[in-house]
């Protein structure tokens, strides 16, 4: 692991998101919130969360953070997606970016599983980092893609 004993402890954040692409059929049963295992957009919420604070357990050269705050979103988006956003706060020596991109990945498998009997075809897509405070380098926040 990398040393970040030298590094000033400050505020970091970090926004990650991605899309899960599906069928018709697979965003009705989220939508109408009929899908055999429950309730998709709650249980991809709490995966995330739970997924944001593992992270370090499941990336091997990942420093464990502190974390202090941890919101994941799953909106509807046009027709075909689901928009996952995981944001997640901390103050430390190493920011929270791996933390954010792991709760996102995550809340999108979550979806994944629980309605691929309606669809087998989704995709997860265009997983990123949108932005980023704190720590030596500073403030980054994605263009428009």
């Amino acid at each position: 692991m990398v040393d970040v004993g030298a590094k000033a402890v400050t505020a970091r954040t970090a926004i990650a998101e991605a899309d899960v692409v599906m069928s018709a059929k697979a965003r009705a049963l989220i939508r109408a919130g009929t899908a055999k295992k429950g309730d998709v957009l709650i249980t991809a919420q709490i995966a995330g969360m739970l997924a944001a604070k593992r992270t370090a357990q499941l990336i091997p050269l990942c420093h464990p953070i502190a974390i202090s705050h941890i919101d994941v979103r799953c909106e509807p988006r046009g027709d075909d997606r689901i928009r996952v956003r995981c944001a997640v706060a901390s103050e430390g020596r190493t920011g929270a970016e791996m933390e954010a991109l792991t709760g996102c990945a995550v809340a999108a498998l979550t979806i994944y599983d629980m309605v691929k009997a309606a669809d087998r075809s989704m995709t997860i897509e265009r997983l990123l980092l949108v932005e980023k405070t704190g720590g030596k380098s500073g403030h980054y926040r994605r263009g428009k893609l």
